[in-house]
């Protein structure tokens, strides 16, 4: 366990990504923080502020090429490396020292999942980093994942879609209020979630005006891992349709996620579908139920590690309709490995955090 006086070293890896960026807004203000290496690959030898000018306390930092050397003598390393390349790395790393992958090589348990949606070998599974996450156990006893990752020395930071979709969801399932068999999820996405890579479909001349779907048809690598968090919370068997769609906005997540009542739930009513989700997140820091009728909105998650809920009844439809509203660059991710992080080092869960947003 950390002291709450000790400043711990940080290193942050792909530093001058849009993941890298907003883990080190992040930390620059965290209380017990201190800023080691910065690499990255393709812009070694650049300084940090010409590939994030708004990082002006960081902006005469070079960037070192991303090799276990540079990574070496840090407390904390964090990984915003593209997927299949985090193993290679944190295998050099020492067993003491705390590593965030933000990327998705450890996420799945599954190995014919992840050979089947990511094409290459399965680098392994870490300790899941989504503190919320709800876990039920075969006797019925439930607990959320934040009991695992204190002391944990190997964190994978949750996919920034799969954190709206279980947030959404899981109390349902938990609860088995609804059924896991019928998810359909469709969700509005800000392009800074496709990275910085220049391709033509993301420049703003054909991004502008427009909203385009993409990895549709079960094809979104980020499925298995929502079927995934959905059996931890208690599904027997997970059926989901999931389409994201790109909106004009640089950052945010809104998914709406729908499902059916479960089989003899169905004279459910909307106090008691209401009353499910508030007893999973009352206490919960970063995840906030809307009062009824005020709906979620991408503007009021900006900059801040929140994700707010809202959920109602569908009666005629007989289906529980959930909508997620997070940014995707915190909550989704930076955020998130930061939350992970204070659980791990026996630090406040809140530290470095905040929850009011960026508005207008």
């Amino acid at each position: 366990m950390a002291s709450t006086q000790q400043r711990l070293r940080v290193a942050v890896a792909g530093a001058s990504g849009y993941a890298g960026g907003e883990l080190l807004r992040i930390a620059a203000r965290h209380p017990h923080l201190e800023i080691g290496a910065l690499t990255a690959h393709s812009n070694a030898g650049s300084r940090l502020g010409e590939l994030q000018p708004h990082l002006r306390g960081l902006a005469d930092r070079v960037l070192e090429p991303t090799t276990a050397e540079a990574l070496a003598g840090h407390d904390v390393v964090v990984l915003g490396l593209p997927h299949g390349a985090s193993g290679e790395i944190a295998a050099q790393l020492p067993d003491d020292v705390l590593v965030l992958d933000l990327g998705a090589d450890h996420r799945l348990a599954s190995a014919a999942d992840w050979e089947a949606f990511y094409g290459s070998a399965h680098a392994g599974t870490w300790p899941y980093g989504l503190p919320e996450l709800i876990r039920t156990a075969a006797d019925g006893s439930v607990t959320t994942q934040r009991d695992r990752l204190a002391g944990a020395r190997r964190i994978a930071v949750p996919g920034c879609n799969v954190t709206a979709v279980t947030l959404a969801l899981q109390p349902g399932v938990a609860a088995g209020l609804v059924s896991p068999r019928d998810v359909v999820a469709v969700l509005a996405n800000g392009y800074s979630g496709a990275g910085k890579a220049l391709k033509p479909h993301l420049l703003a001349a054909e991004g502008l005006g427009s909203a385009a779907p993409y990895a549709v048809g079960g094809t979104h690598r980020h499925i298995p891992e929502i079927a995934q968090n959905l059996r931890v919370a208690g599904a027997d068997d997970v059926s989901i349709s999931f389409t994201p769609t790109l909106v004009p906005m640089s950052r945010g997540i809104l998914a709406t996620v729908t499902a059916r009542l479960a089989p003899g739930r169905e004279a459910a009513s909307a106090a008691d579908v209401r009353a499910v989700w508030e007893q999973a997140y009352a206490d919960e820091p970063f995840v906030d139920l809307l009062p009824a009728g005020q709906w979620p909105s991408t503007a009021a998650t900006l900059g801040a590690n929140t994700a707010l809920v809202q959920v109602a009844l569908d009666a005629a439809a007989g289906r529980v309709v959930v909508v997620t509203a997070l940014d995707n660059l915190v909550k989704g991710t930076a955020g998130q490995a930061v939350q992970a992080m204070n659980l791990a080092l026996g630090l406040p869960e809140t530290a470095g955090l905040v929850t009011e947003g960026v508005a207008p």
